[in-house]
């Protein structure tokens, strides 16, 4: 006897399957994209929710609020941004000051291969912090902090191999850097390409004293 053919389910798609690990990695994926281009404040948890395909109930299974995402998020993206500086400022191929070259030209690729729309999450972030919860305040200024020291090493290999003055203070010099390059940041997503960054980096290693 023949059977029936199956008749396609109605409603709502099912959601997408994925382990436990697998689903808060993809969460935190799209919460870096989405933070990085339009900052917390002005992204829904629904709209994370709907391009990863995970029920709204099954959001606080991974995280209790919307800040413990956020924060989660920058952790995550810190852990990223710091790999990425290690791979530029750590390459013993390039001598030290052309390793930081090398990280502007990374990242100056990277904002035009999203055409500009993404920036710096701890920058975006930055700018809003007088309205998030007071942990993103501490928590933004530990990652930029171990961003100076990871620059400040690069820069005191530079003192070694005789391209950087001596009597420089690194730490100082890296915290300048930081500060100088989110401005120039927000300032190429403004423009839309890349002028600011290169503006920026050749007046800081212009101003090196060598």
């Amino acid at each position: 006897m023949t059977q029936p053919a199956p008749q396609p389910r109605r409603g709502r798609p099912p959601k997408i399957a994925r382990d436990n690990r697998e689903t808060q990695d993809a969460l935190l994926h799209c919460g870096m994209r989405l933070l990085t281009e339009q900052g917390f404040l002005s992204t829904g948890i629904d709209t994370v929710l709907r391009e990863v395909g995970v029920p709204k109930g099954s959001f606080y299974h991974y995280f209790a609020s919307k800040e413990a995402f956020g924060r989660a998020v920058l952790e995550r993206y810190a852990g990223y941004f710091a790999a990425k500086l290690d791979r530029c400022l750590l390459d013993a191929s390039r001598p030290p000051l052309a390793r930081l070259e090398a990280f502007v030209a990374d990242a100056r690729a990277g904002m035009a291969r999203h055409a500009w729309r993404r920036g710096c999450l701890v920058g975006n972030l930055g700018q809003e912090v007088t309205q998030l919860p007071e942990g993103f305040r501490e928590q933004l200024e530990a990652v930029l902090r171990d961003w100076q020291a990871r620059l400040a090493a690069c820069l005191r290999a530079a003192q070694h191999d005789g391209s950087l003055a001596a009597t420089v203070d690194c730490d100082e010099l890296a915290a300048f850097f930081w500060i100088g390059w989110e401005g120039a940041v927000l300032r190429a997503r403004l423009v839309q390409n890349d002028a600011p960054l290169e503006t920026f980096i050749r007046g800081f290693l212009a101003l090196l004293p060598r």
